[in-house]
């Protein structure tokens, strides 16, 4: 599996997916996205600013994420514990029919390879506090949970790991 950049002639291809997990989630009693967000606009900026990751297999996407440093203003209420450069995880989708197969975390990798490649100090990121899949994840892979910020979709769990040299996801 490749993971790059994604490009202007994947947003259909990843609209598809959106709408999948949506059904997915929301089969799961899992409300967090829905037409109004990630909607296309925000995936064609993501693409534009070149912080669309595609995991992809013989042509055909089976996860993205996008990486960047924007935090939420929402973010300045948490009582962050670490400091310095800051990436920041957004929109983390993987297929319903590859979910369990190690595709997100294989997108964690590379968040944390391109962070330590890249200078940042800490990433950062937040999960929808009812959907259990995510929690779970960022949790073994040694995210601190810090703090809970309220979205137009509920309460979502900050989480926060500090990148040292040797920093390596289990």
């Amino acid at each position: 599996m490749l993971i790059r950049p994604g490009t202007q002639e994947d947003i259909e291809s990843i609209m598809n997916l959106i709408r999948s997990c949506v059904i997915h989630m929301e089969s799961k009693n899992i409300y967090q996205w829905d037409k109004i967000y990630p909607d296309k606009d925000t995936i064609i900026k993501d693409i534009e600013k070149q912080e669309l990751h595609i995991l992809e297999e013989s042509g055909r996407i089976y996860a993205f994420f996008v990486i960047n440093e924007f935090q939420s203003p929402e973010y300045s209420n948490i009582n962050w514990t670490f400091s310095g450069k800051v990436l920041v995880l957004h929109r983390l989708c993987v297929d319903p029919l590859m979910q369990g197969k190690g595709l997100a975390k294989k997108l964690m990798l590379f968040a944390h390879e391109f962070a330590q490649k890249h200078g940042y100090k800490t990433i950062r990121l937040d999960a929808f506090t009812k959907n259990p899949s995510a929690v779970a994840l960022y949790t073994r892979l040694g995210y601190s949970k810090v703090g809970t910020v309220v979205f137009r979709k509920g309460p979502f769990f900050c989480f926060e790991i500090q990148l040292k040299k040797d920093n390596k996801l289990d």
